[in-house]
């Protein structure tokens, strides 16, 4: 969206929350001129979540001074960002992070938006466990044609401990919800873990030749109830 169209945006969003719509609204950044009328428009809406762009301790302070009580999805997508991570996942307010995969990169000056940034998703997921918040949300997936690279975005997602993924396109909301939802499969070998257990009395069982302890319960129980949401 040019900046010529700004204004027209904030009008959209600011009928729906008017006509009782809820969502997370991604402000522009801190460092825009956009920003604080940003912030002034959410005002009035004080349910709306905010996603908070190349978040930081600093910019993180002046989204909190203003909208005490706002619920924030902090954007972790510059260096500064992630050294300084493990303040913003414990500031007040914050409730998830997200990566910004396109402009971490850039801004790390690390070409590639797959493997290669992998270290810093996985200092992404453990600040999100160690700070008690919902596992995070992956950067996007830039290829629009070709679903099979979305598909495979989605899968090393999830072995990398993320939840869910940002979409750049509409068309990409469906594919990435299915993505992250258990599968039949995943069900189905949760009901026989637990179950398994439960015949056990609690004791040490094998389950499909594997032996099944206390993480491989959790592993199950986790997925049961991300089934039932």
């Amino acid at each position: 969206m040019g900046p010529g169209e700004k204004s027209l945006a904030r009008q959209a969003v600011a009928q729906w929350f008017g006509q009782g719509g809820a969502g997370i609204v991604r402000v522009n950044g801190a460092d825009t001129p956009w920003f604080d009328t940003d912030l002034s428009m959410l005002a009035a809406y004080p349910r709306a979540e905010l996603m908070l762009p190349k978040a930081a301790p600093g910019s993180l302070a002046g989204v909190l001074e203003q909208s005490p009580g706002r619920a924030v999805v902090a954007l972790i997508e510059t260096v500064e960002g992630l050294v300084h991570i493990h303040a913003v996942a414990s500031a007040k307010g914050v409730t998830r992070l997200a990566f910004g995969n396109l402009d971490f990169g850039a801004d790390a000056r690390i070409p590639g938006t797959g493997p290669h940034l992998d270290p810093a998703r996985f200092q992404i997921v453990l600040a999100s466990r160690h700070a008690g918040m919902p596992a995070p949300i992956d950067g996007v997936t830039v290829s629009l044609q070709d679903e099979s690279v979305l598909a495979q975005d989605i899968e090393h997602a999830r072995n990398c401990g993320f939840a869910a993924k940002l979409c750049i396109h509409p068309r990409q909301v469906d594919r990435v919800n299915a993505g992250f939802a258990p599968s039949p499969e995943d069900i189905d070998w949760a009901h026989r873990i637990v179950g398994a257990i439960d015949e056990s009395g609690g004791a040490v069982v094998q389950v499909d030749g594997k032996m099944v302890d206390k993480p491989v319960l959790d592993r199950a129980r986790a997925i049961l109830t991300d089934a039932l949401q």
